[in-house]
């Protein structure tokens, strides 16, 4: 069965920075495979664009280029949110959640959700960097494709791949 639209995909992949030889960023092997639902969104377009048409058992490997992938770095992406953001009505800040290397998600005041990651933390300011962790990277993908399988309604309607491949309600 060849890739296209509305079929879960499930493969093993190394993600190397520029080439083969480059910095191992991620890797499945030696964990579960990725599977993903083809054509609805979870994944970046070009990455999908390598796979389409492919088979089980095809192996793959492709460069996606920063504009191509999650752009680039941007420094305009990097705020000092005000500490008052952060801390409780008495005045007090879980060090915990915020503390320098933490993931971090915020919401505007139209709901959208911002994630990233807090750079230092100042006496009056959270530094936090909303730059994906990808950007600005040239990715190298090494992909074995391992199954492909026409989609069930329930995990079109959920909108993610469920274990098995099972309708759940």
């Amino acid at each position: 069965m060849n890739i296209s639209n509305n079929q879960v995909v499930t493969l093993h992949y190394r993600l190397h920075e520029d080439n083969t030889e480059g910095e191992l960023l991620e890797e499945t092997y030696g964990s579960d495979p990725l599977s993903f639902i083809f054509g609805v969104g979870m994944m970046l377009p070009t990455f999908e664009s390598f796979l389409q048409n492919k088979t089980a058992g095809d192996k793959v490997s492709f460069v996606l280029e920063p504009e191509e992938a999650y752009g680039y770095y941007e420094e305009e992406a990097v705020v000092a949110i005000p500490i008052a953001n952060f801390q409780d009505e008495g005045g007090n800040l879980d060090t915990e959640k915020v503390r320098a290397g933490a993931p971090l998600s915020m919401h505007d005041q139209e709901g959208r959700s911002y994630h990233g990651v807090v750079e230092e933390v100042r006496e009056d300011s959270v530094i936090v960097d909303f730059n994906h962790p990808m950007s600005g990277r040239t990715l190298h993908f090494s992909v074995d494709i391992l199954e492909v399988r026409p989609a069930t309604e329930s995990e079109l309607d959920h909108g993610h791949v469920h274990p098995g491949g099972h309708d759940h309600d």
